[in-house]
């Protein structure tokens, strides 16, 4: 599967139905080659004129099931690690 691939799915918070995002980018352990997390890019407000929420950071372990049409997550909402967009 490429990250293209999974980029367009979404990805939903199992306990909540929650809608979090779409995978926008991986983090990867450079030492083992190993795929560390996945980042879903902050929501825009007013098409990206009123800035964006931080983006979501999920670890690959909280990955529980990629479908056809959705990737599902175990992690909970206040545990997600949150970062900052670039240029803001």
């Amino acid at each position: 599967m490429t990250l293209r691939e999974l980029g367009e799915k979404d990805v939903i918070q199992i306990r909540t139905g929650e809608k979090l995002g779409r995978i926008d980018d991986v983090i990867f352990d450079e030492k083992n080659a190993a795929l560390q997390s996945v980042v879903l890019r902050g929501r825009a407000h007013l098409f990206g004129l009123m800035g964006y929420d931080e983006d979501l950071v999920i670890p690959w372990q909280s990955i529980r099931n990629i479908g056809v049409d959705a990737i599902m997550t175990d992690v909970e909402p206040e545990n997600l690690q949150r970062r900052g967009r670039h240029g803001q």
